[in-house]
């Protein structure tokens, strides 16, 4: 296996961990064990974004382009308004 494979693999597996420390997080009544999770998820975002940064410099990882300034404003009215509609309607579906 070559380096970029198990940067990339590793990248896909961390990111993978977050979501699930999320998920866990939002479903957790005990406030200690809750803190602990929510230290394990800051930990690996770090860890995350450290290594996507070696990813990038070396050629590994390609970035999305950059949104103008018309998309962003479009999608924070979207996601504004999705939010608006679903509080209190249960757990906020998955975009697309």
């Amino acid at each position: 296996m070559q380096e970029k494979d198990m940067v990339l693999d590793v990248l896909s597996g961390t990111k993978a961990s977050i979501a699930n420390y999320a998920k866990v997080i939002c479903e957790t009544g005990d406030q200690k064990l809750r803190q602990t999770y929510q230290q394990m998820r800051d930990s690996d975002e770090k860890f995350q974004y450290d290594l996507y940064q070696v990813a990038s410099q070396k050629g590994y990882y390609v970035d999305c382009p950059t949104a103008n300034q018309q998309e962003s404003s479009q999608l924070k009215s979207t996601l504004t308004q999705s939010s608006v509609s679903t509080q209190g309607a249960g757990p906020t579906p998955v975009m697309a």
